[in-house]
């Protein structure tokens, strides 16, 4: 798996699938932007078309360099192959309250990257998902029981490549300075945070390991 980092300066993809139309200020074009819009989270909206109608489905993923990772059932209709993906990711930081209805909004942070994603087997799968799990959990892998075979024949991981990707990034306040109504406006702030852990009752002889506890964002 390759870093994110030793790439983050290369520009993003300009095609006419990711080219910024509307409301062009809150693009983005550093391959950085989608870095970092990819690190904040951990589940993506993978949309796909099966038997002509479309599907989007909410799961988790890991990322490098090079690739975002997806997994799921060998039996889901979702993991397609051969065939183009949208993989959005969104984070909402606040709703935008103006003067007008018609100017609020949301301060949002997202990414979309389109691609056709191709199956990884052997050695390639489970490096993908030690990519995804240490994404998700960091420590985890080196913690708990990796996956058996049995296991890993039942998943299916699918590699999109990050060649073909968009962002935007809407932050600030109200863009309606000067509407006559005078009334208050402003922004809503939302944060998300961890909680303390919660101990599975058949875990209880066991400490919460250092991993979990020092996680960024826990109180």
């Amino acid at each position: 798996m390759s870093d994110p980092s030793a790439s983050s300066s290369a520009p993003l993809s300009g095609t006419e699938r990711t080219r910024h139309r509307r409301l062009r200020e809150q693009g983005r074009t550093g391959r950085e932007a989608l870095f970092e819009v990819l690190r904040a989270g951990f589940v993506c909206h993978l949309g796909v078309v099966v038997d002509d109608v479309p599907m989007v489905v909410p799961t988790v993923y890991g990322f490098d360099a090079g690739h975002l990772y997806v997994h799921g059932s060998v039996a889901s209709r979702s993991l397609t192959r051969g065939a183009t993906v949208c993989v959005t990711v969104t984070h909402v930081d606040g709703l935008v309250l103006a003067r007008s209805v018609f100017e609020h909004g949301v301060d949002y942070r997202s990414a979309m990257i389109y691609g056709v994603p191709r199956v990884l087997e052997g050695d390639e799968k489970l490096a993908a998902l030690r990519c995804l799990t240490e994404h998700v959990a960091p420590g985890q892998w080196d913690y708990a029981r990796r996956p058996d075979r049995r296991e890993l024949a039942a998943t299916t991981i699918l590699a999109v490549p990050l060649d073909e990707a968009s962002v935007k990034v809407r932050e600030g306040h109200p863009d309606d300075a000067d509407d006559p109504h005078d009334v208050w406006a402003g922004i809503l702030p939302l944060a998300t945070s961890w909680q303390p852990p919660v101990t599975d009752p058949r875990a209880a002889h066991h400490p919460v390991p250092p991993h979990i506890l020092t996680r960024p964002g826990l109180p």
